[in-house]
């Protein structure tokens, strides 16, 4: 059964940082690319960054890029981003990802930018 549980969110200050986890049980972890997406009241769910299963191929949305770094972990079935100089407009509940079968989705975490 593929269990993905992220973690990490919360408030955070315009300029701050946070740093997202994702523990995936379930599937052989290093052979899939694990995503992170996010979704904002009133809009579509959004593709924010992905990572190959070994983590030498890496994608950002260009809202993102310079911002935000995925990293994986193989041996701890973990993936991780790491938000820095967070806006408001990264306000949004950020999921993991993997597609095994079909889409497969966490319960996502809620990240809040605001002062």
């Amino acid at each position: 059964q593929v269990q993905l549980v992220e973690s990490g969110g919360g408030l955070v200050q315009p300029g701050g940082s946070l740093r997202l986890s994702c523990v995936a049980s379930g599937f052989t972890f290093s052979v899939f690319t694990m995503n992170w997406y996010r979704q904002s009241p009133g809009k579509e769910r959004e593709l924010v960054a992905s990572i190959s299963g070994a983590g030498r191929t890496t994608n950002y949305a260009d809202s993102v890029k310079g911002r935000f770094t995925i990293s994986r972990d193989n041996a701890k079935n973990t993936v991780n981003l790491q938000m820095n100089s967070l806006k408001p407009e990264d306000t949004a509940v950020y999921y993991c990802n993997v597609y095994f079968g079909r889409a497969r989705w966490g319960q996502g975490t809620q990240v809040t930018v605001s002062s």
